[in-house]
């Protein structure tokens, strides 16, 4: 390059900025967050929407668990709610957000007496404190670190005396309503956890059960048939036998009295079998019915005794209408003290209830056989059987693989096992809370369908649990052992609590607590506490209620599709308990995270596979900014594939989008937007094109953001700077900003147009890319966080879309003329588009004519050297090198100038200035 090329360098406009091209997340990030935190950003966003009298909106946050590091799932349900939050923040709401954790419950107990046996319950207490502390801090470090705003300084927790008192208060309301009773019933008991289970706390697998049929010789025969005959029933639950006081028949179904025979032996029976599973019986046991004796309907055996077929007592037949013909005989095995459906069939038929098991999952003396005192009931299962054979009664069995409740912390099987426990009647609430979900928004649609079926299907709410880490079930017995039910004693309670916390309560001895609340010498606390979905469902109240900038209902709550059954429902019963509405106006509700075989990843499977799922490996890996960018790529309505290949992938768009900023602040510099703005009326069409353009993402956005779908946020600006930004409008400007006169109108128009630009889709990205948008946004010379601001308006100058009509024309004709180029740039007639001279054809009435006739703009749309303008029938184009030389200082082939220099006419003109 010669002194002279040098010198023209000089003379160009090149951009220039301070924002670099690497983003460089990991190690910037935690700097941009200590400042916004220094700084107080959070409540200056607050305070500022407050002066404005802004209307709020109240998300109400869902307690995540105190008990690990934060998992991807989290970390998606964190970044939603705080795109929710920032958008709406941006769409001129005041948006106070106060976090939460949800502190006891098994989980944490369960760690903490596995870490040490046998310790005092107070000490349980005071290590579950601090085991829950210490994670709390983890994970509000987490939450911070991904750009979450809220006011971390002041959670809630459900461990806080208050919180604590106030979920006593909505218990003590629910006993004043007559909701709250005593009753020995069949729960989902943990015998590896050693407590009832909420139907929550429950988690599905696959187990391989013992399918067996079992002959009930009948005491009193039916249809007066002068026969013997005997029920057969079939379980998968063997060792809940010995607690079988019935047999069910659906009372319209049409049973088969007949003669079976077995092929392999040759015995006769005379059985019962329901006619539709004669068949099936037959494949099962080898028993095939070879004469029919009766057919007539299960309400004709009603009332008949059956001989136990191992213990010296009868069981009675019975009509129940959960009778099915999917599988067995038709006769079902009843053991009120083992099942919902038969405890409510046992009561209804005053059959009793013999429930043999005690916490460890051990029989007791009262199963009747002193062999399987003492043994595990799944152990038993063998035995039982062999029993069943020795005796004769046993018609077959075969392995049985079946979808069985699992205790999802201890991960055993749960039995169902019957023990006094306190119950929420939910007869009194039900039509109510049904009532109250047809007057809630679900997102999506489908989520009322869910919480709906499961309220409209759930027994009485089982809320006593046998722990120690947990707020105390509030009840005295008196010196009869009958429960104390009186809700000003209740509230006597939890006004203590809440000055002293709930440790005195495990803390205390009867004497003193009898004393204290002046109950009669001789009563006893209940050693029990409160199911941990009475804590977090009782927010509410104890949140939304207590704290002033807060309201109620809340205007959206948002959490996982398992909260139908969990939070959502939980909150929904109590609200509806205490203050007869729903707690929500909205709720939404997200998938989970699954692998690409779309199964559920749980931080355990996770670790054993070698896959990382805490967030913290992927924002100290990426940054936390496309830890965000994944979440506003993702639609939240269905399961969420993740792994790191797929994380890797979101990458590429964060470099394509902070691309975009740094190519408009480089052009930007030197652009004065208070002295150097280009009127609407005066920007050359291209200019005004991308401003069109830019309208319709800020609409676009803007109903997006409201209407939550961030995928569709993310799609439009990543195609909005791909496409309209990168592709054409900065490719087909880098002349004329490098170029033209610094000040020249030309120039100054495009740098208004990229003002625009920059500052609308900084704040459109603002939400997503918290750190990145604010570091754009402070490069650009501007004052205070661009959180502080509203999201951009549409311009009315750039609405009547018609430098879009004219743009998409020129954009068809330039798919011609680019054809024709790159023809000519495979025969090697010329290397660039640039060197072009191209011919164009088109029609007569071409709207855009006057246009292609205009040589400065045609050249710099097409990027060629020169346009020539033909009419006729059809578009065509034909391209040749061009003749023009090459001006040394634009590159560009143009006419010369100034013969000396061998300058174009613009450049010449340029330099001369």
């Amino acid at each position: 390059m010669s002194a002279d090329q040098k010198s023209y360098k000089d003379t160009l406009t090149l951009p220039q900025t301070t924002f670099p091209m690497r983003g460089d997340l990991v190690k910037k990030e935690p700097g941009r967050l200590e400042k916004w935190e220094k700084s107080n950003l959070y409540q200056r966003i607050q305070k500022r929407r407050q002066d404005q009298g802004a209307p709020k909106f109240i998300l109400h946050d869902g307690p995540p668990f105190a008990n690990g590091d934060v998992h991807m799932g989290t970390a998606l349900n964190k970044v939603l709610k705080d795109l929710v939050l920032k958008s709406k923040t941006m769409a001129g709401f005041e948006t106070p957000f106060i976090p939460g954790w949800d502190c006891h419950g098994l989980p944490i107990e369960f760690k903490v007496v596995q870490q040490a046996r046998d310790l005092a319950p107070a000490e349980v207490r005071r290590r579950s404190a601090e085991f829950a502390k210490k994670f709390i801090d983890i994970q509000r470090a987490s939450f911070r670190r991904l750009g979450v705003f809220g006011d971390w300084e002041n959670p809630y927790l459900t461990l806080d005396p208050a919180y604590e008192a106030d979920i006593i208060r909505v218990f003590a309301k629910m006993v004043e309503s007559g909701m709250v009773y005593q009753s020995k019933k069949p729960v989902q008991w943990s015998y590896g956890a050693h407590t009832a289970l909420a139907e929550a706390e429950v988690e599905y697998k696959d187990k391989v059960s013992p399918s067996i049929f079992v002959k009930f010789p009948l005491t009193t025969q039916p249809l007066d048939l002068g026969v013997d005959v005997s029920m057969a029933i079939w379980t998968t639950t063997p060792w809940t036998l010995p607690a079988n006081l019935g047999i069910a028949l659906h009372p319209e179904f049409t049973y088969v009295v007949g003669k079976f025979e077995n092929a392999e032996t040759g015995a006769t029976e005379n059985f019962v079998i329901v006619r539709e599973l004669l068949e099936q019986f037959a494949d099962k046991t080898g028993y095939k019915l070879v004469e029919t004796l009766a057919e007539t309907k299960g309400k004709h055996f009603e009332g008949l005794e059956a001989q136990h077929p191992f213990l010296d007592r009868t069981s009675r037949v019975i009509n129940a209408n959960f009778v099915t013909t999917d599988t067995g005989t038709g006769a079902v095995h009843i053991a009120p003290g083992h099942g919902a459906d038969d405890y409510v069939a046992g009561q209804q038929n005053q059959l009793g209830l013999v429930s043999p098991v005690n916490d460890d999952g051990e029989f007791t003396e009262e199963v009747g056989l002193d062999e399987l005192v003492g043994q595990h009931v799944f152990k038993s299962n063998k035995r039982i059987i062999e029993i069943l054979e020795e005796r004769g009664v046993l018609l077959g069995q075969e392995e049985y693989q079946h979808s069985y409740p699992h205790c999802w912390r201890s991960k055993t099987p749960i039995i169902f096992r019957s023990v006094e426990q306190f119950f929420i009647s939910l007869d009194t609430l039900r039509e109510k809370a049904l009532s109250e979900i047809d007057e809630v928004k679900w997102l999506p649609a489908w989520g009322r369908n869910r919480i709906y079926g499961t309220v409209e299907a759930r027994p009485d709410w089982c809320i006593s649990r046998q722990r120690t880490w947990g707020v105390p079930l509030p009840v005295f017995f008196d010196a009869d052992d009958k429960a104390i039910l009186d809700a000003e004693l209740v509230r006597k309670i939890a006004d203590y609590a809440e000055k002293e916390g709930t440790n005195f309560w495990f803390e205390m001895s009867d004497e003193e607590l009898a004393e204290l609340f002046g109950l009669p010498a001789g009563s006893k606390r209940c050693r029990d506490t409160l199911d941990v979905w009475i804590d977090s469902g009782c927010s509410h109240v104890a949140v939304v209620d207590r704290r002033p900038e807060l309201h109620g209902p809340a205007d959206l709550y948002l959490e996982a599709t398992d909260q139908h059954r969990g939070w959502f429902q939980s909150s929904l019963m109590l609200s509806v308990a205490y203050r007869g509405s729903a707690p929500y106006k909205t709720v939404l509700t997200h998938g989970f995270v699954v692998d690409k075989d779309k199964k559920k990843l749980s931080k355990s499977e996770a670790e054993k596979a070698g896959k990382p799922i805490d967030a913290a490996h992927f924002y100290n890996k990426y940054g936390a900014d496309i830890v965000r960018l994944w979440v506003s790529s993702v639609n939240w309505q269905t399961e969420v594939p993740f792994g790191e290949d797929l994380f890797k992938q979101v990458t590429e768009p964060y470099r394509r989008l902070r691309n975009t900023l740094r190519i408009l602040l480089g052009n930007l510099d030197g652009f004065n937007p208070e002295t150097d703005r280009v009127a609407a009326a005066d920007m050359p069409l291209v200019d005004r094109w991308i401003l069109e353009r830019l309208n319709e993402v800020i609409s676009e956005c803007r109903k997006a953001y409201e209407q939550l779908e961030f995928n569709k946020v993310f799609t439009k600006i990543n195609e909005f700077c791909a496409a309209d930004l990168s592709s054409i409008y900065v490719d087909m400007l880098k002349d004329r900003m490098y170029c033209d006169a610094s000040s020249g109108v030309r120039r100054r128009a495009s740098q208004t147009a990229m003002f625009d630009v920059f500052s609308a889709v900084s704040r459109l990205l603002a939400p997503i890319l918290v750190y990145t948008a604010d570091e754009a946004w402070e490069h650009a010379g501007f004052e205070g966080s661009i959180h502080e601001l509203d999201f951009p308006e549409v311009n009315p100058d750039f609405t009547d879309g018609s430098a879009t009509t004219k743009v998409d024309r020129l954009l068809e004709l330039r798919h011609t003329v680019q054809t024709a180029i790159e023809a000519q740039v495979q025969a090697k007639t010329f290397n660039k588009n640039n060197e072009a001279a191209v011919t164009l054809t088109v029609p007569a009435d071409e709207p855009v004519l006057d246009l292609l006739n205009d040589r400065e703009f045609a050249t710099e749309f097409f990027i060629v050297a020169d346009v020539h303008v033909t009419t006729g029938d059809e578009v065509s184009a034909t391209a040749a090198m061009t003749e023009h030389p090459m001006c040394p200082r634009c590159r560009r082939y143009e006419p010369v100038a100034n013969e000396a220099e061998g300058l174009c006419e613009r450049c010449d003109s340029v330099v001369s200035a």
